[in-house]
């Protein structure tokens, strides 16, 4: 047997996680060290003893193996947090490629330098008539300043530093003086910050109907027998999923257990909060990218201390150093926001079921219209399937009106607004009423369409659309198809083809042309830029400031707000226009999502789908509310095509200063896959169960993969960086990892310091 060589870094704060260390694995400890571990080595020319981790292994010495020490051991019972976060870090590293380095950085808490937050005192030392004696002292030589001071602290024996340099407008060097006389000393202590800032509020517990009951009995018999797993919650908008969460919280709670409680995005953070802070009151704390490098810092350390039991957040949140997870709660489980974007590209569904394993927790989706990988594994018993039917308020779903903004255009109406959406924001206006208009851009930019037959230009080799390129072609890619772009549709002959072009400004703009006096918001990238913005504004629209709430899909996805009982959706199927193969299942969740926005509070509501393309089955599923529907057609469509959740896809990404550089790369990768691992089609690769992340691909040479590609990506250049893409199919996720090891090893030796690899398993979006 060869020699084992292990990667163990010293000081896990951030600042020196690019200097792991190499030590010789002695053979009494083969097969028993793994990564994460935490060891005792020999470091220094002393060869003092320390405790390092362990954060990767190998059999290829990087030094001089007549130098390299040797460890000395593991440290017993050492399964502390970093130890599993540094676990994680491998898992990632290994499930989703990336560097070591880069996957410690992403699971470990920031430690960054940054000035601790101190509560300073002036504290009283001399007794009562002390201090009389030295206040009339200081009087008689018009000590102004020192009167003032020893005055007050003649009623109370310590005062906050900041209010006697403040308030009282005592100099430090005063405070000083004073200290040195031996008559006041100023005490400082040390705290965490705490970036949640809720009002106290009488905290409203209704009673869970029997359906929610039965979930959370059913969750916790499971974890108290040893069995966590991962449960799917398909609950209609407004069913009460998240009464359900609170009180599995809090059971998890009474076990001395914590919760991790995942958002897809920062805008739901107040509303959320708000809900678990009336239940759990300061217990309770968040974890985003608007807090400050200090705040979020604080938050891991008081997880760590036991000062917190729940962290609510997007899908970092995940990695907070809790040391005894109970359930892992996963809210619109649907949202592409849980997938990185950067290396490594991981997935929180994914990396959530990795952390449950780790802590021995349940998992918990939620959502209307859950992911079809999630309700793929719930109809083949991965996941177990709960089901709320029912709004708890008793109320009805939304009545939705969908027109087709084909009819309108020939009759003459060539507003954003419908005739129909006209007359209800005109009807809810002179109610009283609040509605929504949700302007659904996702996608928008580059495909190209029909407003007269609702024709989208599609690629012919992969049925996803083509997007428009400055230079007048319409490109694919996935596979690299262009064609010119028409001057008429192929369809009906039509010269109305093109883009969109409204902003969710220009639709503000026209709203208040039509209606004089109407009350908007507007909440779009643009005004959510400030700290706090997304609150401000959906507090505003709560406490009633407004008539119309206009904004982008982050005004669609898990709000709450009673009044709202019109919901306006323009241009609907925009989203279906998006190069991806996904389009079809996104433009169903937004749609679906944004109907259920209407009508949660005692009054009826209803909604307006207006749309180029009525009959697509995921505009009329999604009028319908009908999950099962649409499900039964797109999982057909995904078979056809070998496309996940049937079958595996994994992008491997080019990126290079040099354009011919970077396309030989990414040309030579593609080729290297396939000699080595066969490109032929794969018979039936759709009707192959697709295996779960990370189970090992046990056949010798596995199933066949399909390659799509290389082509060059929706933005050819940003930043003087040229961007490349390929794509591998396979069913077997094991034989991808294979094929993504081999890759990275080619690319390594290939590759020049010009260019970069990275690889994307199962994608949510087109590079």
């Amino acid at each position: 047997m060869g020699e084992l060589y292990a990667d163990v870094i010293v000081d896990i704060s951030q600042e020196k996680l690019d200097k792991p260390f190499q030590y010789r694995v002695p053979e009494n400890l083969r097969g028993e060290l793994e990564t994460g571990m935490c060891v005792h080595i020999p470091f220094g020319n002393g060869n003092r003893l320390l405790k390092g981790y362990v954060v990767d292994l190998g059999s290829v010495c990087k030094f001089d193996p007549g130098r390299t020490k040797e460890i000395r051991g593991i440290v017993k019972n050492s399964a502390d947090i970093e130890g599993r976060m540094i676990a994680l870090a491998g898992w990632l590293r290994k499930n989703y490629g990336s560097t070591m380095i880069q996957a410690l950085k992403t699971v470990l808490p920031a430690r960054q330098r940054v000035k601790k937050l101190e509560h300073r005192t002036v504290r009283r030392l001399l007794g009562r008539e002390e201090t009389l004696s030295l206040l009339g002292e200081c009087r008689r030589r018009k000590q102004t300043a020192k009167e003032r001071l020893l005055q007050e602290l003649l009623t109370q024996e310590e005062i906050p530093y900041g209010w006697v340099t403040g308030k009282l407008g005592v100099s430090a060097q005063t405070v000083r003086s004073l200290e040195t006389a031996g008559a006041v000393r100023v005490e400082s202590r040390e705290s965490l910050r705490n970036p949640v800032k809720v009002a106290g509020g009488e905290e409203l517990r209704p009673r869970l109907s029997q359906a929610q009951e039965n979930i959370v009995r059913k969750v916790l018999e499971d974890y108290d027998a040893g069995r966590p797993g991962t449960c799917l919650l398909h609950g209609i908008t407004g069913s009460g999923k998240t009464e359900v969460y609170l009180k599995i919280v809090e059971e998890m709670r009474a076990r001395g257990r914590q919760a991790v409680v995942l958002i897809p995005e920062i805008a739901l953070t107040y509303q959320t909060l708000l809900r678990f802070y009336h239940r759990f009151g300061d217990r309770v704390s968040v974890l985003n990218s608007t807090l400050s490098a200090g705040e979020k810092y604080d938050q891991c350390q008081r997880a760590k201390n036991g000062e917190i039991d729940v962290i609510i957040g997007p899908r970092s949140a995940l990695f907070t150093p809790f040391p005894h997870i109970g359930v892992i709660i996963m809210d619109e489980e649907h949202e592409g926001s849980y997938k990185s974007e950067s290396s490594p590209k991981y997935h929180a569904r994914e990396t959530a079921l990795e952390v449950a394993r780790i802590h021995g927790a349940s998992v918990i989706l939620g959502s209307a219209t859950p992911s079809l990988e999630a309700y793929y594994r719930a109809q083949r018993g991965q996941y177990r399937l709960f089901t709320l039917g029912e709004r708890l308020t008793g109320g009805q779903l939304p009545v939705v009106h969908t027109v087709d903004l084909r009819r309108e255009l020939r009759e003459g109406n060539r507003s954003i607004f419908s005739r129909k959406l006209q007359a209800l924001l005109e009807d809810r206006i002179r109610k009283g009423e609040q509605s929504i208009l949700f302007l659904n851009r996702r996608g928008y930019a580059g495909f190209v369409s029909c407003r007269a037959c609702g024709q989208v230009m599609k690629c012919p080799h992969c049925d996803v659309s083509l997007a428009e390129h400055t230079n007048g072609l319409l490109v694919c890619h996935y596979c690299g198809y262009s064609q010119p772009r028409p001057g008429g549709c192929p369809a009906c002959g039509s010269k109305y083809i093109g883009g969109f072009k409204a902003g969710t400004q220009q639709i503000e703009e026209k709203l208040k042309e039509m209606f004089p006096g109407v009350r908007t918001l507007r909440m779009d990238a643009d005004t959510t830029r400030r700290k706090d913005s997304y609150a401000q504004i959906l507090s505003a629209f709560a406490g009633g400031e407004a008539d119309v709430l206009v904004g982008t899909q982050m005004i669609v996805k898990g709000h709450d707000f009673p009044r709202v009982t019109l919901v306006g959706v323009l241009a609907a199927d925009l989203s279906l226009g998006a190069g991806d193969y996904r389009a079809g299942e996104r433009t169903f969740q937004l749609l679906t999502q944004a109907v259920g926005r209407a009508g949660r509070g005692e009054l009826p509501g209803e909604a307006v789908i207006q749309t180029y393309q009525p009959d697509h089955y995921a505009v009329a599923r999604a009028a319908a509310q009908d999950y099962e529907g649409f499900y039964r057609e797109e999982i057909l469509y995904r078979d056809l095509m070998g496309y996940p959740p049937v079958s595996h896809m994994m992008a491997v990404q080019i990126f290079s200063r040099e354009e011919q550089g970077g396309r030989r790369l990414a040309e030579s990768l593609a080729e290297a896959a396939k000699g080595a691992f066969g490109g032929r089609e794969a018979p039936g690769a759709g009707s192959a169960q697709a295996l779960s992340l990370g189970e090992a691909d046990t056949s010798s040479s596995g199933p066949a993969m399909q390659l799509m590609g290389p082509a060059p990506a929706s933005i050819g250049r940003i930043n003087d960086i040229f961007r490349f893409v390929f794509y591998v199919k396979c069913p077997e996720y094991g034989k991808l990892i294979r094929i993504k090891d081999f890759l990275e090893g080619q690319a390594e030796a290939n590759q020049s310091s010009d260019e970069t690899v990275q690889f994307d398993f199962d994608p949510m979006n087109t590079l």
